[in-house]
C-alpha cells in the first residue's frame, strides 16, 4: 500500500511539471486574463501550438503563430453566408424533360413556360416550378371500373358501377352504358390552376355529356348500329363542356365499351337484335342478288334493242335503195322504152344462165322439130354417179 501511494505522487508531481504554467502578462487585468483563458478559440490553439498561456504570445513556442491564424469573426461569417447563397442558388436548377412542359410561378403569379431541357428559376420562395406531363394519355373510366393493372374490357377484370352506367334513352328505355374518355394535358396552365381535381372533373362531365347524348337517341339505335354516332357526339359535347369549364383538357376519344339494356329484359332485347341482324342479312343477300341479275339483264336488253335497230337500219336501207333503183330505172324507161325493156330483158336472161352449170343452145326450128333435150350424158358422169337410178333386177 505505502509502495502505490508513493509511486501516485510521483506520478502527480511529473503531470504538473511538464504542465505548462499560465504566467500573464505584466499589466494585464486579471479579468482581461481570465476572459481570455476561457476563450474556447484560444484554449484549442494554444493547445494545438503547446502554449498553456491564455494569450497569443506566450512563453511556448509557438505562440506568434498563432497570432497569424487567427481570422476575425466577421468575416468568417461572411464566408458561411456566401456558402449559403451559393448553395441556395444551386437549388433553382431544373430540368423538364421531352414529355414536360415547366410552369414558373413567381411569387404565385404565373410569368413564363418553359420547353424540355435545363433551365434556371428563382429557388423558394421567390419561384416555384410545376412540370406537368403533357404527351401524356390519361384514361378516364365511367360505369365500370378496371380491376388491377387490367385495360381488356372481359367479364372478370372490371367492377361494373350501376349509378354511373343506368340512363335513360329518348324513347323511355333504361339502358347500361359503359364507357371510357381518353384525354391529354391541353393548356398546363388552365389544367393546373383552374381545375382542383381534373380526374373527377373529366369524369363528371363525361357522364353529363352522355347522358345527354344517350337521352336523344333510341335504344335500338344505342345498342346496334348508332354505337358510331353517339362517341362521336359525346366527343363533341364533352370537349365544349371542358372548354367552357377553362380545364385546359383535350378529349382524344370517347370509346363505348358495352351497352346493354337492363338484365331483367336483356333476353328479349338479344332475341330483338338477333331478329334484326336476320333482316339486314336477308336484305344484303337480297340485294347482292338484284345486283348480279340486274346488270346481265340490263346487258341482254341493250344487246336485243341494237339487233333490232341494226335489222331495222338494214331493211329501211334496202328498202330506200330499190325504190331509189327503180324510180331510177322508171325515168330511163319513159325516155327510152324498147330500149329499156331489151336491156332489162338481157340483164335477167344473163341473171338466170350465170346460175345454171351447163347450157344448150338451139334455134327455133329445130326446137320444134325434137324432142327436149336432155342431159342424159351429164347423170352417167361420176359426178352424178350415186344419183343415178338404181336398176331393178326382177326375179
Amino acid at each position: 500500500m505505502n509502495w502505490d501511494w508513493d509511486k501516485l505522487q510521483e506520478n502527480r508531481q511529473r503531470q504538473k511539471k511538464q504542465t505548462p504554467s499560465f504566467r500573464p502578462e505584466p499589466g494585464q487585468d486579471r479579468e482581461e486574463r481570465q476572459d481570455d483563458a476561457s476563450d474556447p478559440r484560444r484554449i484549442f490553439f494554444n493547445r494545438r501550438n503547446g502554449d498553456g498561456s491564455g494569450n497569443g504570445q506566450g512563453d511556448g513556442p509557438h505562440g506568434p503563430r498563432f497570432s497569424q491564424l487567427r481570422l476575425p469573426q466577421g468575416r468568417l461569417a461572411i464566408f458561411v453566408l456566401l456558402g449559403l447563397v451559393v448553395v441556395w442558388l444551386l437549388t433553382g436548377i431544373y430540368i423538364v424533360n421531352p414529355d414536360e412542359q415547366g410552369i414558373v410561378l413567381r411569387f404565385g403569379k404565373y410569368v413564363r413556360t418553359e420547353g424540355p431541357g435545363p433551365h434556371f428559376a428563382w429557388p423558394m420562395p421567390i419561384e416555384t416550378v410545376y412540370k406537368p406531363q403533357v404527351t401524356q394519355v390519361l384514361r378516364s373510366e365511367v360505369g365500370f371500373r378496371s380491376v388491377g393493372q387490367s385495360t381488356s374490357f372481359q367479364q372478370g377484370q372490371v367492377r361494373t358501377m350501376p349509378e354511373e352506367a343506368s340512363m335513360l334513352t329518348g324513347d323511355e328505355n333504361i339502358v347500361n352504358v359503359q364507357f371510357s374518355v381518353q384525354y391529354k394535358i391541353g393548356d398546363p396552365v388552365k389544367y393546373l390552376f383552374n381545375v382542383a381535381a381534373p380526374t373527377a372533373l373529366v369524369r363528371n362531365a363525361a357522364e353529363a355529356a352522355m347522358r345527354e347524348v344517350i337521352g336523344n337517341s333510341l335504344i335500338d339505335s344505342a345498342i346496334t348500329d348508332g354505337k358510331l354516332k353517339i362517341q362521336s357526339e359525346a366527343t363533341q359535347l364533352l370537349q365544349e363542356i371542358l372548354d367552357r369549364y377553362g380545364a385546359g383538357i383535350k378529349i382524344i376519344a370517347v370509346q363505348l365499351q358495352d351497352v346493354h339494356p337492363p338484365h331483367e329484359v336483356i333476353d328479349a332485347f338479344k332475341d330483338v337484335a338477333s331478329a334484326r341482324e336476320d333482316k339486314s342479312r336477308i336484305i344484303n343477300e337480297a340485294e347482292a342478288y338484284r345486283n348480279e341479275i340486274l346488270p346481265k339483264a340490263r346487258g341482254q336488253a341493250a344487246a336485243m334493242r341494237n339487233q333490232a335497230e341494226a335489222y331495222s337500219a338494214t331493211r329501211v336501207q334496202n328498202a330506200e335503195g330499190e325504190a331509189a333503183r327503180f324510180d331510177a330505172l322508171r325515168q330511163e324507161y319513159e325516155k327510152a322504152p324498147k330500149v329499156t325493156r331489151q336491156r332489162l330483158y338481157y340483164e335477167t336472161a344473163e341473171d338466170i344462165l350465170s346460175k345454171s352449170g351447163e347450157k344448150v343452145l338451139m334455134d327455133g326450128a329445130a326446137a320444134g322439130r325434137v324432142l327436149p333435150y336432155l342431159p342424159l350424158p351429164g347423170l352417167a358422169s361420176p359426178r352424178n354417179a350415186d344419183k343415178a337410178p338404181k336398176s331393178v333386177e326382177k326375179p
